[in-house]
């Protein structure tokens, strides 16, 4: 996959996760999951972004590896919904997988960039 096209689909991914932001509740413990997945979730985007920019191989690996923390952590806030009981895991299957990719992605990414460094 091209970078302008993963930077598409992280972006894509990062509406998605808004869309679910907002559908939470306005309780105590949804505002608070709200806010951690919005942040995570965006971040997912945003430093993928910002890895594409990288100065060096070093430097787009670190940032990768920021990807890879964020993706995961948007996965975990997700689970975390669901087992909550707060949205149905049929509403957010579809985007628990999608996040699982992004995450296979850049982790074979920093796979690959690591081996070809030199």
């Amino acid at each position: 996959m091209r970078a302008d096209e993963f930077r598409e689909r992280t972006m894509a991914f990062a509406l998605r996760v808004l869309e679910v932001v907002d559908v939470l509740p306005n309780s105590a413990k949804g505002r608070n999951m709200a806010g951690q997945l919005c942040r995570s979730g965006t971040s997912v985007a945003a430093n993928y972004r910002a890895a594409c920019r990288a100065k060096s191989r070093a430097d787009f690996i670190h940032k990768l590896g920021i990807v890879e923390e964020e993706t995961d952590e948007s996965i975990f806030w997700l689970e975390l919904i669901v087992r909550a009981k707060i949205l149905p895991e049929a509403r957010l299957a579809p985007l628990i997988a999608e996040a699982n990719e992004i995450l296979a992605l850049i982790v074979s990414s920093i796979n690959t960039a690591k081996r070809n460094r030199t």
